[in-house]
């Protein structure tokens, strides 16, 4: 029996401040709720589910690695493929949040825009340019 790794199913993000990253996805991504408690909130965007996980239980997950601290640079970042990023980014706008950079065209063919959420956790839009 071989293992395929080709399945990704959740990223955890490890927040600071779970509630406002609760406020964040649902707002923002009208992300509905799997599964909340005192320490995490899990959501379903697409076919990925994000896990906010409050960063002082990560720790367990990945001991006896460390954790990042917060406001540590970025080491990841999720892209959502979309039909129109200017309007993609006029709605995130509407919602309150700010963009890093963008929109622009970029070499490699795309049009891009990114944003952060309450973590630090960078989102790009892109839209393949024809």
């Amino acid at each position: 029996m071989t293992s395929s790794l080709d399945n990704v199913e959740a990223i955890t993000v490890f927040s600071d401040n779970v509630p406002a990253s609760r406020e964040f996805y649902t707002r923002v991504f009208a992300a509905p709720i799997l599964f909340e408690d005192e320490v995490s909130v899990a959501l379903r965007i697409g076919a990925i589910v994000i896990n906010v996980l409050a960063r002082s239980e990560a720790p367990a997950l990945i001991a006896p690695e460390p954790i990042a601290e917060a406001g540590a640079a970025a080491s990841v970042m999720l892209t959502v493929n979309v039909p129109d990023v200017d309007a993609a980014c006029a709605a995130v706008r509407e919602h309150g949040v700010e963009l890093v950079n963008g929109p622009v065209d970029r070499p490699w063919g795309r049009r891009t825009a990114v944003f952060l959420d309450p973590s630090g956790l960078p989102w790009e839009v892109a839209q393949e340019l024809g």
